[in-house]
């Protein structure tokens, strides 16, 4: 089969199309044919193995262990293992596989059953490949650590990326009133899918607008964290889920109760509740870019160089083999 390997830390010119041996799965595994992966953050530093301590994610100082990368993929059951149960061949799926080894970047991948979800029904492969990571870091950022409420007033900071996108509608679809910070170019898009209230931050900084907030999910970590406190509600919370290297480590050593860093734990579970989230019309994916499988390596450029708008996604044609 082909995939996108990549055998030293580099720009995305690393990342190669080449022949390698296709999986097979385990008896607990399901093989899936992918149609659609998506790039994330993960992604861009570790192909380029920047900062340095990502490399000792990779398992490699010198070179990856990881050659495939891809954490987000959709396609379709090709085989599965005795003892799968869920799943059966021609299933549709989709799947977050970073805690699983990666390998999105492929024509097959084998993904344990436990990390596999039915995909959304009313979404095309595409639009399903754009979902598992993103979505569910933003699911997870405002429900579990969050503690999102009906009526809660959120501010997501950095509304527009992948992740941003996500957790608007997420937080409209718990019942909050959503404010949303992104540039001046990305404002219509935002306020497009839900947000009550758009801030441009060329314009405007939200820590200093005296307005107060039960909730801010910050993505883009842009801000001291004594302005992030001075715009929280009495009872409000910070959750950091992204941003600079310097950023995770300033709040990870905050000790305050309001300050909260997410470690987001992918499941099966929460793919159940975006596929619901989904059909029922609450969250569509946005969707910046398409690139075709053999320009893999454009994709995470553009990923990493650009602001994109929502994702950007990988399709890849198979010549029924």
């Amino acid at each position: 089969m082909k995939a996108i390997v990549y055998e030293k830390y580099g720009p995305p010119d690393v990342l190669r199309l080449k022949e390698v041996e296709k999986p097979a799965p385990s008896e607990d595994e399901v093989l899936v044919k992918v149609h659609a992966a998506s790039v994330n953050y993960s992604d861009w530093v570790f192909v380029r193995g920047k900062p340095f301590v990502i490399r000792l994610m990779v398992g490699g100082l010198l070179k990856p262990k990881i050659k495939i990368l891809g954490a987000d993929i959709a396609g379709q059951a090709a085989a599965v293992g005795v003892n799968v149960k869920q799943f059966r061949p021609g299933d549709e799926v989709y799947a977050e596989l970073s805690a699983y080894g990666w390998g999105g970047f492929a024509e097959y991948v084998s993904v344990p059953e436990k990390a596999l979800a039915l995909k959304p029904a009313n979404l095309t492969f595409e639009e399903a490949g754009a979902v598992p990571q993103a979505a569910v870091v933003a699911l997870q950022g405002l429900r579990n650590e969050g503690q999102i409420q009906p009526g809660h007033k959120v501010l997501i900071n950095g509304a527009s990326g992948g992740i941003g996108t996500f957790a608007v509608q997420i937080a409209k679809s718990f019942g909050a009133e959503v404010i949303g910070v992104c540039s001046s170019r990305n404002l219509d898009m935002v306020r497009s899918i839900g947000a009550d209230q758009v801030i441009d931050y060329m314009q405007e900084d939200f820590t200093n607008n005296g307005q107060r907030y039960d909730l801010i999910l910050d993505i883009v970590a842009n801000h001291s964290i004594s302005g992030l406190e001075r715009a929280l509600s009495p009872r409000g919370i910070y959750v950091f889920v992204g941003g600079s290297m310097a950023a995770v480590i300033k709040a990870s050593m905050n000790k305050s109760e309001r300050i909260r860093n997410l470690s987001a734990e992918p499941n099966q579970k929460d793919l159940v509740v975006m596929k619901e989230l989904i059909e029922a019309g609450k969250v569509v994916p946005v969707i910046d870019r398409r690139y075709p499988f053999n320009e893999a390596s454009e994709a995470v450029r553009y990923y990493g160089e650009r602001h994109s708008q929502g994702k950007v996604v990988i399709t890849l044609e198979h010549d029924n083999k």
